[in-house]
């Protein structure tokens, strides 16, 4: 084969992420849960201020006199039994939602990426200590844990990010630390100790982008699990408080009238579902397209 061949070969071929969007796209579930994950994030973003926008009213404006009534085209989803438009609340209650399952997983991965990276990375007794610590961490009933934290300093939703985040990251030490234990003896990081960089340096710039992969799909499977931890604090009355609502407020809200207006548990639950099957369809694309024996077929 000419040079020009070879070059030309070379500059065709793709890296492992190219190979992975390539799969991601032949997986039809994963590409609806793309779309459909798409739309309820603009929906959530735009829509309260749209609706704010036309028809006038937003997620904390009443009408008592209107009450719960069934939806009709001025209310599409109908009203709560405060004449609540449940379309702008279920809307609203979508973006505190998604909010709490964002934020919540980004705390639970920093704190996991780095803490799995670090003892995976010192090995001996250091990884023991550490591992021993996530151990005893996991015996502790967490969802008690986080209730405790919201009656001790008080129902704060920036406090709710924060404690879910902080019991939400153990399975992810767990991974990093496999992940990094597989990675310390290859060539390329016993090239950076001979070159003398230092221990934190070779951490963070090379270990851990090479677990992003594992990172990624753990993080798109954790996002719907804190989702439903805040729907169920939200349920006990530990959540989000009014006048903001989630879905998880809406659904606690709907559960006490369900059999005389339905349709107050009906759209937020159908809202919260959609958004959780999208999660986990895209989190199992995600696993798929990423997996290197994957590549090899």
């Amino acid at each position: 084969m000419s040079q020009p061949d070879l070059l030309e070969n070379a500059e065709s071929g793709t890296s492992l992420w190219q190979d992975a969007w390539h799969r991601l796209q032949k997986n039809k579930l994963a590409i609806i849960s793309v779309v459909v994950l798409t739309f309820v994030v603009f929906a959530t973003v735009a829509g309260p201020w749209i609706i704010a926008a036309t028809a006038g009213y937003t997620y904390r404006d009443q009408d008592t006199a209107l009450g719960a009534s069934s939806p009709s085209l001025q209310h599409w989803f109908g009203t709560d039994t405060l004449g609540r438009d449940l379309l702008t609340r279920t809307l609203y209650g979508g973006r505190i939602s998604l909010l709490v399952g964002l934020v919540a997983t980004a705390v639970s991965m920093i704190l996991g990426v780095t803490y799995g990276a670090i003892a995976g990375f010192a090995g001996g007794r250091t990884d023991q200590v550490m591992m021993r610590i996530v151990d005893v961490l996991y015996a502790l009933p967490f969802t008690i844990f986080v209730i405790i934290l919201m009656v001790l300093f008080g129902r704060n939703i920036y406090l709710l990010f924060l404690a879910i985040g902080a019991v939400e990251w153990l399975t992810m030490a767990r991974i990093v630390r496999s992940q990094v234990i597989s990675l310390r003896e290859k060539e390329f990081i016993e090239a950076t100790r001979v070159m003398g960089f230092r221990s934190s340096r070779i951490i963070f710039q090379h270990i851990i982008p090479n677990t992003l992969g594992p990172v990624i799909i753990y993080v798109t499977l954790t996002v719907p699990q804190v989702m439903l931890l805040e729907a169920f604090l939200s349920f006990l009355g530990l959540g989000v408080q009014p006048p903001m609502s989630s879905w998880g407020v809406l659904i606690e809200d709907g559960v006490r009238t369900m059999e005389e207006y339905p349709w107050m548990l009906i759209f937020p639950s159908l809202a919260l579902s959609a958004t959780l099957f999208a999660l986990n369809f895209l989190g199992d694309g995600l696993r798929d397209a990423l997996d290197p024996k994957a590549a090899k077929e």
